[in-house]
């Protein structure tokens, strides 16, 4: 295929017949973080502990450039298929999507039925398949993994869920719907996601024919919210973010320029307006903010852990030496501060979810780090998950195994649907045309392969790569990037970046260039148009229209929390009163 024998002679991988190449192709790990921001990973210069993932990322390759869809769905839609998330049919959360959008190609909330995974080709190639964790890509059956090219699955087909239990997060949810190779799924007693996952891809790959190589998707829920974790981990990070996250963005934004992840000179990206001021918060406010980020750390270090399992366990089963990992997260961090919504304090309180400082992370408890520390955690981009700042955008990605040469850093830009076709080179996979008997469109991402051998260049200065979600869009072509974002934190206007020397996103290009702006709009334009990407509606928020959805689902719902107030306070006057009388 397309650069696998260049790619082959430069990396020392025999591109052999297909029998030959059967043995010798190599394993595949994918293990996908859900909202760690670009300088949440050691290796990326935090102050969390992960050094298994640091381990992967200094005998492989550090990408300092790659970029992700800013909400999780669309990306995942992408990693699977190698396909514009549009053209993947999910170009918004189906949780988010206006009416206006419903049923339309691109908004299908599932994946199209003219794409086709790399776990089909490889399926079909004679890997084993597996998947373990949050899914997000349908539930019906014809959507799950099992209709897409896993063997074994237990997936999560919702934008998150409970990590210690089987419960919903998010009261859009009224349960949290596990599956099994495509069935319904209930939990074990004692579990906690990251460790579930691990453990399910281990029982996974061990049950098969370890004569063939295997594909395994370990789509962990860390650190998504609810932010939870052993008690354990969070003691290691407790005190830790007392100074607030002003000091924070500002550290990892001076660790990240120390290790050449930006250009000298870069400047730190524009903090939203509207976020709260930490000097200007009370000491019980700022200790609620502070340990609800150190359970967010400790998360990430759970999940690392696990990860560290999992290598473990393919070294003492000699598979480690021939597995290739691509290690990658979702989106930028999580902004949501879910109880500043009305009604949500009282959603957790009725659910018997606690907030409670001193067992924070451990079951039953709810912890977010809220737009404030995930803007530090986007350093030194601007904005964060949701939105196309580089905060939202640009995330870590790690390669590393059998045959990736210890490239180090590697700053040219690239995209997650680059990751698809990377593996079909590495597996000695075709891409297709047809599939099982349907016409299935070609992938628009590129293999990485020959970036990674010091072949050739990987996107040249004229070509452009566009995406867009929930109205917020962005198109990247050469050193420039295009970009817009919607209310709440948006404004709605075009902007325009050299990202090569400016990162951060401080420095608005449109009227110094404006030739170039007005091509990269009619470029965007074009995008739009060929993907079937719809104008959002007048007025549309993303989060917002997650709450207006929740009212018209569960009315019953609210009216029943409603009614259960109104008593406890009848209640609580009538006990008042009784006092009063005997008093």
């Amino acid at each position: 295929m397309k650069f696998l024998t260049a790619t082959a002679m430069a990396l020392g991988i025999a591109a052999a017949s297909p029998v030959m190449a059967q043995d010798a192709r190599p394993n595949i790990v994918i293990i996908l973080a859900d909202d760690v921001g670009f300088s949440d990973l050691g290796a990326y210069g935090s102050e969390i502990s992960t050094p298994n993932i640091d381990a992967l990322a200094a005998k492989g390759a550090l990408f300092s450039n790659f970029h992700a869809s800013p909400i999780c769905a669309p990306s995942r839609a992408m990693l699977m298929t190698g396909m514009t998330s549009h053209l993947a049919g999910v170009g918004n959360l189906p949780e988010t999507l206006p009416p206006e959008h419903q049923g339309a190609p691109a908004y299908l909330g599932r994946l199209a039925d003219d794409v086709v995974t790399v776990a089909s080709l490889l399926q079909r190639a004679g890997y084993r398949t597996a998947m373990t964790g949050k899914w997000h890509l349908g539930h019906e059956p014809s959507s799950l993994p099992p209709a897409h090219g896993f063997d074994r699955s237990f997936a999560l087909d919702a934008s998150g869920a409970d990590n210690w239990e089987q419960r919903s997060y998010l009261p859009i949810y009224r349960e949290a719907p596990w599956f099994e190779d495509g069935e319904p799924a209930t939990l074990p007693e004692e579990f906690y996601s990251s460790k579930f996952i691990v453990d399910k891809a281990i029982e996974y790959l061990d049950a098969g024919d370890r004569e063939r190589p295997f594909l395994a998707y370990l789509s962990f829920q860390a650190i998504h919210i609810p932010v939870q974790a052993p008690r354990e981990f969070v003691e290691k990070y407790e005190g830790v973010y007392a100074e607030g996250w002003e000091a924070l963005r500002r550290a990892r934004f001076e660790n990240v320029v120390a290790r050449g992840l930006v250009p000298e000179g870069t400047e730190l990206g524009p903090v939203p307006s509207g976020l709260r001021d930490w000097d200007k918060l009370s000491e019980r406010e700022r200790a609620a903010f502070a340990q609800n980020m150190a359970v967010n750390a400790a998360m990430l270090d759970a999940m690392d852990h696990h990860v560290g399992r999992f290598i473990e366990h393919l070294k003492a089963t000699g598979q480690y030496d021939n597995t290739v990992f691509f290690v990658l997260s979702d989106n930028g961090p999580e902004p949501n501060a879910p109880t500043d919504i009305p009604g949500f304090a009282q959603w957790l309180w009725w659910e018997g979810y606690s907030r409670d400082l001193d067992r924070l992370g451990e079951k039953g408890t709810y912890a977010f780090i809220g737009p404030e520390f995930a803007s530090a955690a986007a350093a030194p981009g601007s904005f964060f998950k949701l939105y196309t700042g580089e905060g939202g955008l640009r995330v870590p990605f790690i390669v590393a195994g059998a045959g990736i040469p210890a490239r180090g850093q590697v700053g040219e830009f690239s995209f997650i649907t680059d990751i698809a076709p990377t593996i079909l080179d590495l597996a000695n996979v075709e891409q297709v045309a047809e599939f099982e008997g349907r016409a299935v469109k070609p992938m628009t991402g590129r293999s990485l392969m020959p970036l990674l051998a010091g072949v050739t260049p990987h996107y040249g200065p004229e070509d452009a790569v566009g995406l867009e979600a929930a109205g917020n869009a962005a198109l990247f072509r050469g050193n420039y990037k295009l970009m817009r974002n919607m209310a709440p934190y948006g404004d709605g206007e075009w902007y325009l970046y050299d990202i090569a020397i400016d990162p951060g996103e401080t420095r608005d290009l449109s009227a110094e260039r404006p030739e170039l702006f007005a091509d990269m709009r009619a470029e965007y334009d074009r995008f739009a148009s060929d993907v079937g990407v719809m104008e959002i509606p007048e007025g549309y928020e993303q989060m917002a229209q997650l709450s207006k959805k929740w009212m018209e689902d569960n009315g019953w719902y609210i009216a029943a929390v409603l009614l259960a107030l109104l008593h406890l306070l009848a209640a609580a006057g009538f006990g008042a009163r009784r006092l009063i009388r005997r008093s």
